[in-house]
């Protein structure tokens, strides 16, 4: 998965660690918001803006995730640190997630989410750019682990930071789809081309989504008059009629319907 986030460039973090001397801050002093996140981050060799793209894979049903702090507790874990300290935070974050790259590379997914997950708690909210790529990295990770609900919810997070991040957009779209939310795939589609007109499969979708659309409503509709039908069945048989007693039909200008009784004795 490349680095860039959608039209966004990510420019290569190069800051230095401050002076490992400078006793005014260190890590304990945020532990709320990181748990063991300072030992994960300095296992690390470099930070990297890499993302990757869905993988498919057997997965490991087990259930130790790691804890995702709202924004509110990142906020008030970092509120009285300077702008050194916050780019400090910032470093372990890209730490973190290169490590999470890592595993993703190896197929270790629910590791890799847990990474992204305590690269998020740890990278200070004025950093947009760097937690939307985390969110949308999470998303491909939970989509492996077959977590759509919660991947789309990574991916509008992603895309709630970064409106024009066309991979999150992308994703979220192949989401809805899988999930049969076929209008709101057409919206992201339809989005994505308006970023990105060379986007190929944003323009195939777009031309053939609009008629499975249709023939999802359709089908939807079917569905539903039978289910009216055998309703309508129950409350006329005691009147000695049925549904075979009314004709609906539709006007072709309108696309509303009329119910016409009919005697068929």
């Amino acid at each position: 998965m490349d680095s860039n986030g959608a039209n966004n460039n990510n420019r290569e973090v190069n800051e230095q660690n401050p002076d490992e001397s400078n006793d005014k801050f260190s890590m304990k002093d945020c532990k709320d918001a990181l748990p063991n996140g300072e030992d994960k981050a300095n296992a690390s060799k470099n930070g990297s803006d890499e993302e990757y793209s869905d993988a498919k894979d057997d997965t490991d049903e087990e259930s130790d995730e790691e804890l995702d702090f709202d924004e509110e507790s990142i906020a008030n874990s970092h509120k009285d640190l300077s702008e050194d300290e916050l780019k400090r935070l910032r470093q372990d974050s890209l730490n973190l997630k290169s490590m999470g790259n890592d595993c993703f590379k190896k197929a270790e997914y629910k590791e890799s989410a847990n990474l992204y997950t305590q690269a998020l708690n740890t990278c200070p909210l004025k950093f947009q750019n760097d937690r939307s790529i985390l969110y949308a990295n999470r998303a491909a990770a939970r989509i492996v682990l077959e977590k759509k609900e919660e991947a789309v919810l990574d991916c509008n997070k992603a895309i709630e930071l970064n409106p024009n991040y066309v991979k999150a957009l992308l994703r979220r779209a192949q989401l809805h789809k899988k999930m049969e939310n076929l209008e709101k795939a057409l919206e992201d589609y339809q989005k994505i081309l308006e970023l990105d007109r060379s986007n190929a499969e944003a323009r195939q979708e777009c031309t053939t989504l609009p008629a499975e659309i249709k023939e999802k409503n359709e089908k939807m509709k079917e569905e539903m008059f039978g289910k009216l039908k055998e309703l309508g069945n129950i409350c006329l048989k005691p009147f000695g009629l049925s549904t075979e007693n009314f004709k609906v039909v539709q006007d072709p200008n309108t696309g509303g319907y009329s119910i016409n009784f009919q005697n068929n004795t």
